[in-house]
This record gives C-alpha cells, sequence and structure tokens, in this order.
C-alpha cells in the first residue's frame, strides 16, 4: 500500500492510499481522483520523504519549522472547511439546476422557507440578488454529495 501525498491546483494538500504507483498514475489520469476541498481534479504527487522509526536514534526532534506550522494552520482551515461542507450538504436540499425558481418560491412564501442548494447562472444569481434574495456562491465538492470513506 503507497500513501501519497497530494496536491491540486488551488495548492490544497491531502493524502490518498493507493496499490501501487501504478494504481495512483491509473487513477489520476482517469480523472478518478479530486481534492476533497475544493473538487479540482487535476492533482499532483508531493514530493515525501520516507518516515524511518528507528529504535534508538541519538539525538532530539528539531524544533518545528515556521513552514510546518503554516502548513499546520492551512490543514486545520482544511478541515474546518470540510466540516463546514458537510453541515451544508447534511442540512439543505439539493434543488439542482432549479435554484433560481426555488429561491423564488421560498422568498415569495409559495413554497416553505428551508435552506437550499443548486447551481444557478451569473445572471440568475444576480437577478436573485436584485429582487433582494440572499445568494452566496458556495462551490461545493463532488465528493460530499456521496459517501465519504
Amino acid at each position: 500500500m503507497k500513501v501519497l501525498d497530494l496536491q491540486c491546483r488551488q495548492r490544497h494538500v491531502f493524502e490518498g492510499w493507493f496499490a501501487s504507483e501504478d494504481d495512483f498514475l491509473q487513477q489520476r489520469d482517469g480523472g478518478l481522483i479530486e481534492c476533497p476541498v475544493c473538487g479540482d481534479a487535476t492533482i499532483a504527487k508531493k514530493l515525501s520523504a520516507p518516515r524511518l522509526n528507528l529504535a534508538g536514534t541519538p539525538g532530539e526532534s528539531p524544533a518545528p519549522s515556521e513552514q510546518v506550522a503554516v502548513a499546520g494552520v492551512e490543514q486545520s482551515l482544511q478541515v474546518a472547511w470540510m466540516a463546514l461542507a458537510r453541515r451544508i450538504v447534511a442540512h439543505t436540499d439539493d434543488v439542482g439546476d432549479r435554484f433560481a425558481e426555488e429561491a423564488r418560491k421560498i422568498h415569495y412564501g409559495e413554497s416553505k422557507e428551508r435552506g437550499i442548494r443548486g447551481q444557478a447562472s451569473s445572471a440568475e444569481a444576480q437577478a436573485l440578488i436584485e429582487e433582494g434574495i440572499s445568494v452566496l456562491h458556495l462551490p461545493l465538492p463532488e465528493a460530499l454529495k456521496g459517501q465519504l470513506q
């Protein structure tokens, strides 16, 4: 089993487990791997050193560097974003491409008030805003719509 550090074009870092290097390449080239944060399918393997646990190795552990601290903050933000995105998916109805229509129905009292998510064009979103209907563009990764492992 190979555990690889992966990164998308937006520089989100995540981990992937693969049976082999060839398995990773096949999945990546087939568009089967996507960033769990933003859904980007352009994935690169990051350089990583093997971790060796040698008993009795003399010396102290090095102090954390600024780069490690920044990486920890970025990872914490990614975890928080994923938790928020999962909560949004769990507590809203997906109305698909009927988003603008359904948002209007809710706004004008023709449909029960509830949280919805879906797709709208830029023109549709602008028209909703001009009507006084609050809209937030929030891209959610496709992976959140299915079962996460």
